[in-house]
């Protein structure tokens, strides 16, 4: 009896101090993770963009040091190394093409080297295709890839982000019947390089005011990232089933 009487009160006594050491830790360990949490957000993206960003200048200087001869090259007579120095020296040389294209000689040259392009089968097909690219999305004038909108895809009530290209013109348009048609970009998520190519009637298409580097992070994180609407952004409500209301009609309603 007696030996059940002093193990009891240790018992006892015991339990309450096991319970209180356990207490501490768990907000202890939250509270951690949650700043690794928070280093990781803070650290992620600068890390990854010093390392792409390092990796694309890193490219452009070995490139041009195999271009450079050794004496020319600043790095032969300094001590140290330059980073970025290659891809300086790409800019202006890419700078200093432009403005030799743009000259009579320059463009007499451009004319004369696609014409000989274009005789050859495989590569002018591949050339065509990558200079209509490259004119549609970098000319001033061109509004490709700089609305965002709305269509229902894969079915009616459904809705994605997709990014206006410009207007249907050509055979597609023709065939149509004369109907306004718009060349629509529907990226996938989370990899926006590949997609669909839709020609949607422009009433059908809902507008949105975010811009169009907005409308790739939210498509690249799926939605993780949204980007914070107007104060009264329209909602796309039917205007009969199955039928979405044009942009134009949302701003008189309000």
């Amino acid at each position: 009896m007696q030996q059940k009487e002093t193990n009891g009160p240790a018992q006892a006594g015991g339990a309450p101090h096991e319970s209180g050491e356990a207490r501490p830790h768990s907000p202890l360990v939250a509270r951690l993770r949650n700043y690794l949490l928070a280093g990781i957000i803070v650290t992620a993206p600068i890390s990854i963009t010093f390392f792409i960003v390092w990796q694309v200048v890193d490219f452009f200087d070995e490139t041009a040091s195999t271009l450079i001869p050794s004496r020319y090259n600043p790095e032969t007579y300094l001590p140290f190394s330059m980073p970025g120095l290659g891809f300086v020296l790409v800019l202006a040389l890419i700078t200093l093409v432009g403005w030799f294209t743009a000259s009579l000689l320059g463009r007499s040259m451009m004319r004369f080297g696609e014409r000989v392009l274009h005789r050859m089968p495989v590569v002018r097909s591949i050339y065509g295709t990558l200079k209509q690219i490259f004119e549609t999305v970098l000319a001033n004038s061109s509004r490709s890839f700089r609305e965002v909108v709305l269509v229902e895809y894969p079915r009616r009530g459904l809705w994605a982000i997709a990014f206006v290209t410009g207007p249907t013109r050509g055979e597609v348009g023709e065939v149509m019947g004369g109907e306004e048609l718009v060349n629509v970009f529907l990226p996938t998520t989370p990899n926006p390089t590949s997609g669909f190519l839709l020609f949607v009637p422009r009433r059908d298409l809902v507008h949105l005011a975010m811009s169009i580097e907005e409308g790739m992070k939210m498509v690249i994180s799926g939605g993780i990232v949204t980007p914070p609407g107007p104060e009264r952004a329209p909602v796309p409500v039917a205007s009969a089933p199955g039928q979405p209301v044009p942009a134009t009609e949302l701003a008189r309603t309000e």
